[in-house]
């Protein structure tokens, strides 16, 4: 069974920047692609950032292209997303995703919410202007 835990969260201004971090637990995380979502208050989950297997590969929303960067390691069994330039209108709760163990997938289809069958708890992300 896969957990997951997203940590890093706050309140920061805008323009600053923030890193989040997910920890996972299970046995198959070098073979699921691993994303973060976000849901704003009152607003459906949206897209953030998806990362292939081995991590050569990324995929980031185009509102957050330029200010977002996803990384893994396999070995640490972790995801962070690095955040600069943070806007109000990221204000959300952030969510650590992961994919069907064994499940390839790469390019716009990740982006879809349903392809990940595992979530964390979200960390929140406030930016204050």
């Amino acid at each position: 069974q896969v957990q997951l835990v997203e940590s890093g969260g706050g309140l920061v201004q805008v323009g600053d920047s923030l890193s989040l971090s997910c920890e996972y637990s299970g046995r198959t995380f070098k073979s699921q692609i691993m994303g973060w979502f976000r849901q704003a208050s009152g607003k459906g989950r949206e897209f953030v950032s998806t990362i292939t297997w081995s991590g050569d590969s990324t995929d980031v929303a185009d509102s957050m292209k330029g200010r977002v960067t996803m990384s893994r390691d396999n070995v640490k069994n972790t995801v962070s997303l690095e955040m600069n330039s943070l806007k109000p209108e990221d204000t959300a709760v952030y969510y650590c995703a992961a994919g069907k163990p064994g499940y390839y997938c790469s390019g716009p289809r990740c982006r879809d919410l349903h392809m990940y069958p595992s979530w964390g708890q979200g960390t929140q992300v406030t930016v204050s202007s």
